[in-house]
């Protein structure tokens, strides 16, 4: 049940919550970013042996990520908060865990230290702290409001969070990491890069603090025995009932395929201007498109989703984007400028629309879990479905190198020729335009979720709680 005894949920709850997803970024997107190049050109770690770390990372959060969801599921009511209470607990050793790994006074050392000195930090950033805020972060929308329309705001705001972050992080990262040598080229400079890793690691403390000071806990989940703890089916039971969820594994099939499409399309963008537009200074145009493009959906979201339903609004989204891109295929453009505004249409109706629904969609399917099985298992669930992002990441990461492998892209050539120009058309519009297809099909098809099943849904929940 939702506690009346506390303020109601408004901006400040929706600005805590922005916070939070900035905090993250500020260590997760930098990582995603420039960790590589930091290992490849500071500390001079083959790039193939970075993979195996990323490989390695990836098998141990299938138990991190699970795990701390079942932890945070299994503990017992704070005053600060179940989920709340791990931003404030968490918040420092993440930080620093960030910080540590750039660490550039390490790039004379020998190989080996280099090494374990890149697993063990990476891990614990990684695959321990990172995980043990992000999972309580993410369950947390789902106690902070009961209701629809709160938790779509939340997740809007989630992914305003995101969208500052990584542009605040893709102007400021650049201007100090590298420098212009004599002859024009840029330098990687490694002391700047651990600065800089410092920075970003006190503003995400920062960050955490005012999502925790900022965000309410209100849902109360009150057993049939009057108390709010719950007693905790067997981790085998429960991970069956999750994966016997029809509303989780359609999501978790439409965010990797929505992920293919969107990394591949960020993978292509830099070749596609250069080598088929041949305007690198369009692509500056077409990056920073994003950020309008949230503003936008936020101002607009929330309202379409209570009039038409979240599975309606983005599959409806998914189809435009795909007819979209199907055009921009067919169309055969050489003008930069009218690909560039097709391409933010349909991103809106895809990519960018997806991000602003997503997190509040993956607490219709939490409460979904709940009406079905009368189990209350946020953090559970949401550790799947951060793990399932995870290693869709890493499949959808190889694609674009795959991709123009397979069109015969020569590296070496001062110029394309026509046919691997036309291919990289192909990728950056046919692959989308048949990826948001099979992400419509899988919205209509198997996710269940409708607007009139989430209304049902959250009035049998209110009526359970109140009967407690």
């Amino acid at each position: 049940m939702e506690r009346t005894d506390i303020r109601p949920f408004g901006f400040r709850d929706k600005l805590g919550y922005m916070f939070g997803d900035f905090g993250n970024d500020f260590t997760f997107i930098f990582a995603s970013s420039y960790l590589m190049v930091f290992y490849t050109k500071v500390l001079g770690i083959d790039a193939a042996m970075v993979g195996v770390l990323f490989l390695v990372a990836r098998c141990v959060d299938a138990f991190t990520d699970v795990g701390m969801g079942r932890i945070a599921d299994s503990a017992k009511e704070n005053p600060k908060g179940r989920f709340r209470v791990w931003i404030l607990r968490m918040c420092g050793p993440v930080a620093i865990s960030s910080f540590l790994m750039y660490q550039s006074a390490l790039a004379n050392a020998s190989m080996t230290i280099k090494i374990v000195y890149m697993f063990v930090t990476y891990l614990l950033w990684g695959s321990i702290f990172y995980t043990s805020i992000n999972i309580p972060y993410g369950s947390m929308a789902s106690v902070i409001s009961e209701k629809s329309k709160d938790r779509q705001s939340l997740s809007v705001y989630r992914s305003l969070g995101s969208t500052f972050a990584g542009v605040a992080i893709s102007v400021a990262a650049p201007l100090f990491i590298y420098q212009t040598d004599a002859s024009g080229n840029q330098i990687v400079v490694g002391s700047r890069f651990t600065l800089v890793a410092g920075v970003f690691s006190i503003l995400a403390v920062i960050c955490y603090l005012l999502c925790y000071f900022l965000v309410t806990e209100r849902v109360i989940i009150r057993q049939a025995n009057g108390t709010s703890s719950q007693k905790r089916a067997s981790i085998a039971k429960t991970l069956g009932q999750v994966f016997s969820n029809r509303a989780l594994l359609a999501m978790l099939l439409i965010s990797i395929l929505s992920l293919c499409a969107t990394i591949m399309m960020q993978s292509i963008s830099t070749y596609l201007f250069a080598d088929y537009f041949k305007n690198t200074k369009a692509l500056s145009v077409n990056n920073l498109l994003g950020l309008p493009a949230a503003i936008i959906l936020a101002a607009v979201a929330g309202k379409m989703v209570e009039k038409v339903g979240r599975k309606e609004l983005t599959s409806g989204g998914c189809v435009v984007a795909a007819i979209l891109f199907f055009v921009l295929y067919f169309m055969r453009l050489d003008n930069v400028w009218v690909y560039i505004v097709l391409n933010f249409i349909a991103s809106i109706g895809g990519m960018y629309l997806f991000n602003m629904t997503v997190w509040a969609m993956i607490t219709d399917v939490i409460d979904d879990k709940e009406v079905q099985t009368s189990q209350r298992d946020d953090g559970t669930i949401y550790g799947v479905y951060s793990f399932a992002r995870k290693v869709g990441q890493a499949l959808a990461g190889g694609l674009g190198g795959f991709a123009l492998s397979a069109i015969g892209y020569d590296s070496l050539a001062a110029a394309q020729t026509d046919g691997v120009r036309q291919g990289i058309y192909a990728l950056s519009t046919l692959f989308p335009a048949v990826i948001y297809t099979a992400v419509s099909v899988v919205f209509i098809v198997m996710y269940p979720l409708s607007k009139r099943r989430v209304e049902e849904n959250t009035r049998e929940l209110q009526a359970r709680r109140n009967r407690r």
